[in-house]
């Protein structure tokens, strides 16, 4: 007895439905792009003359290093508690009128070593409290690998 297989014929892609389906998405995008333009809106700011302090205030800087080793007006402190932190604060702060305390902590310190500095800010009386940030170039990275000075530190 001969069986003859009868030939099975080759699936097919129609890929015609498949462009009309992509054309209606841009389509469709193109659409609601063009919608956004009319939901702005047209803000006018006002301006103002403000002008750099003449004398920058009293700054006290707290660096913390990824270790949770401090180092106050760049003198090294090692690692301390928070009363010899705070005792240290008040000493660096008593001959200065209303000091600015900045923070400058590393990325990686814990976030244990920057509530101890406030604390011990807190202890002191200092009121005035801001943390030092490098810019962030359009990469993510630091702009600057060196030590913020004066003019590369932005406070919050």
């Amino acid at each position: 007895m001969k069986f003859a297989r009868t030939p099975t014929p080759e699936p097919e892609i129609n890929l015609i439905p498949f462009i009309d389906v992509l054309l209606v998405v841009l389509i469709f995008v193109m659409m609601s792009a063009s919608f956004s333009k009319f939901n702005e809106l047209e803000l006018n700011l006002p301006s103002a003359n403000g002008r750099v302090p003449e004398q920058r205030p009293a700054e006290i800087l707290v660096s913390v290093n990824a270790q949770g080793s401090y180092s106050l007006q760049r003198q090294p402190l090692g690692r301390v508690d928070t009363r010899t932190l705070a005792e240290a604060l008040s000493t660096a702060s008593r001959s200065l009128d209303n000091p600015v305390l900045i923070i400058q902590a590393d990325a990686r310190s814990t976030h244990q070593s920057v509530v101890q500095v406030l604390e011990a800010a807190r202890r002191s009386q200092l009121n005035h409290i801001t943390f030092a940030t490098q810019g962030q170039t359009g990469g993510g990275a630091p702009a600057s690998s060196a030590k913020p000075g004066p003019a590369e530190t932005s406070r919050r």
